[in-house]
């Protein structure tokens, strides 16, 4: 029910949602970009409740106060603590090793603000992990939502992220001034 409601939602709305063609792999980190807008949370929950996807996000803990705390986790929030070294990535890669299904949700940009590239957290977390990468995007100028493609990362930093880079080619944010080169930070 949840999944028709989503949909008609965002179609009353004038916004499509897609995912390729193909089986969708039971376990993926999924990076949404580009992320310029508080509304990119309200367009990327209900596209994932359109796709059944069941998306697992990170979000920096101090949105999970009360009284909205409980909502965030139940909506697939996992609060992380941006303010101390807590080693996210080695505790998601091992969450990755506990699940047989877990499609983790992080925006490579780790924040709304323009920065000057991407953390290489994702990167990582898909590469210790084993699991594919899903490019999913929310594309203010099509109104389009969704995963664009399942990628396999090779190993060679500079190749893949060219690679995700041609994926997110043309793809406009609600505030495309804050949209992050695609390069690596780190």
């Amino acid at each position: 029910m949840l999944r028709r409601f989503s949909r008609l939602l965002l179609a009353l709305l004038g916004w499509k949602v897609f995912e390729p063609p193909g089986p969708r792999p039971p376990r993926a980190v999924l990076i949404e970009y580009p992320h310029t807008s508080n509304w990119d949370a309200f367009y990327g929950l209900f596209a994932n409740f359109a796709l059944g996807a069941e998306v697992r996000w990170m979000a920096k803990d101090v949105a999970f106060r009360w009284p909205f705390a409980g909502l965030m986790r139940r909506l697939g929030g996992i609060p992380i603590n941006r303010r101390e070294r807590t080693n996210v990535v080695t505790q998601m890669i091992e969450q990755f090793a506990v699940r047989e299904r877990f499609i983790l949700g992080i925006t490579p940009e780790g924040t709304r603000r323009r920065t000057e590239g991407w953390k290489s957290g994702f990167y990582r977390i898909a590469l210790g992990a084993k699991v594919p990468l899903a490019i999913a995007v929310i594309d203010y100028a099509r109104k389009e939502a969704g995963i664009v493609a399942y990628i396999d990362l090779g190993g060679d930093r500079d190749r893949d992220l060219a690679r995700i880079a041609e994926l997110y080619a043309g793809r406009i944010g609600r505030h495309p001034e804050l949209a992050s080169p695609i390069r690596w930070l780190d």
